[in-house]
């Protein structure tokens, strides 16, 4: 554009700009159909992440129980690495 711009302010001629609205009117279409293009791939694929997260939770074979109970004699702090450390 500024070339363009440039080469007008020099030496006028009449046919420099004739094809600049309809390069940019083009250039903004093509932008418009990328753009829906890439949503549509995000929720395509959206759909394939949720569809496998659902297919992984059904496909699991046992059945969701609650953890034991510490034993009274166990350290209070279960997942210390040391029984030292138990503050007790």
């Amino acid at each position: 554009m500024d070339d363009y711009l440039s080469q007008l302010r020099w030496m006028p001629q009449t046919g420099l700009l004739d094809g600049l609205d309809d390069r940019v009117m083009n250039a903004l279409a093509l932008r418009r159909r990328e753009s829906s293009m890439a949503q549509r791939f995000m929720v395509l694929s959206a759909f394939i992440s949720l569809g496998g997260g659902a297919l992984a939770g059904i496909s699991m074979s046992e059945a969701a129980v609650a953890a034991r109970p510490l034993s009274p004699f166990a350290p209070a702090m279960a997942l210390a690495p040391s029984a030292l450390l138990d503050p007790r």
